[in-house]
């Protein structure tokens, strides 16, 4: 059995970390149907940062409402 690890990162304005890691993982899979893949969605700090580690730590994006930079 192969072991596949995808560790993507974004493609800027056109697709997340994490529909790349779909597409990839539909396309090994056609190919090796037994092969186990693991994905990582990963971001270089800029678009799509955020998002990953919310899939990485399991966290929930919230939105408030402030003020200014300060509350």
């Amino acid at each position: 059995m192969k072991n596949v690890v995808l560790i993507p990162d974004s493609f800027k304005g056109t697709m997340s970390s994490e529909e790349i890691c779909a597409i990839m993982e539909r396309s090994i899979k056609v190919h090796y149907p037994d092969a186990s893949v693991t994905s990582i969605p990963v971001a270089d700090g800029g678009e799509g940062s955020v998002d990953a580690f919310l899939e990485a730590l399991g966290g929930e994006r919230r939105t408030l409402t402030v003020q200014g930079p300060y509350g």
